[in-house]
């Protein structure tokens, strides 16, 4: 019993790491590891979403194009992105800008901190779930090299919408899964207060992933988790970007996209 109840403190305990508001999110990194970045805004079509930020820029002399969904780093710029709930527009941003690095060549860096895309009204009126599952598409087949960061909340298919890639890399205290612990424990026992037992039961935290085979790797973190050394964990990130790129890009875009249906196929295939 005791076991049981330790493990569902250490679950519990990675969810409050990763929502901590001292936390950087993708912003602040985009920002440490980029050497040069143009930004890219708008949908061409509805508005600029703030929760996503995309444009090209440079890491260590590589050309790449970028895509975060952010929370923000203070009470103004959370409010700004929606504490990085992003809108149908966000996604649309995201796949243009892909679609740009495509045509280009560039490799595409995505950083996902999101507790799940936002359910407003107007969201689900402008094409919420189209928007996600046109960026499942298009990110299956596009033709360049992409790796993909969870550095903070992965929340449901609003992290999946920028998740399709060829190497899925997460912070050690992260988390990514279907939805929130609370929803998850609503759902299951009619009761959020059960949010720490449901935490457990999820298999949210990156060592689980790791073991499910859904992450390829865990980023570890300066001790006590990113937030109490953002330079230091902005710039593991960096050389762990860095490390998949230069392997992926060895390889040619036809055995890349042969690897990453398999990996995408295998999902769950582990037993």
């Amino acid at each position: 019993m005791n076991q049981v109840v330790k493990e569902i403190n250490k679950a519990w305990e990675i969810v409050k790491i990763a929502r901590n508001a001292n936390r950087p999110s993708s912003n602040y990194y985009i920002k440490a590891i980029c050497d040069k970045f143009v930004s890219l805004n708008g949908d061409r079509n509805l508005e600029d979403d703030k929760a996503v930020i995309t444009g090209m820029c440079k890491i260590e002399g590589i050309s790449v194009v970028i895509i975060g969904i952010s929370k923000g780093e203070n009470l103004k710029e959370n409010i700004m992105r929606n504490f990085g709930m992003a809108k149908p527009e966000g996604y649309k941003k995201a796949l243009r800008v892909m679609k740009f690095a495509e045509s280009h060549r560039m490799p595409i860096i995505c950083l996902v901190d999101t507790p799940g895309a936002y359910c407003g009204v107007e969201a689900e009126e402008n094409g919420e779930g189209m928007a996600i599952a046109n960026n499942l598409l298009e990110m299956s087949r596009m033709r360049v090299p992409i790796v993909s960061v969870f550095v903070g909340e992965g929340g449901s298919g609003g992290a999946l919408g920028l998740g399709v890639a060829d190497k899925v890399l997460m912070l050690e205290n992260a988390i990514y899964s279907i939805l929130s612990p609370e929803g998850f424990a609503s759902i299951l026992w009619k009761d959020p207060k059960r949010a720490e037992e449901a935490a457990d039961k999820m298999r949210l935290t990156a060592a689980d992933l790791k073991e499910l085979q859904v992450i390829d790797e865990v980023i570890s973190e300066p001790y006590g988790g990113a937030h109490t050394n953002k330079d230091e964990a902005a710039m593991i990130i960096k050389n762990a970007i860095l490390k998949e790129l230069m392997e992926l890009m060895k390889h040619n875009i036809d055995e890349i996209l042969e690897e990453r249906y398999k990996k995408f196929r295998e999902i769950g295939n582990i037993w």
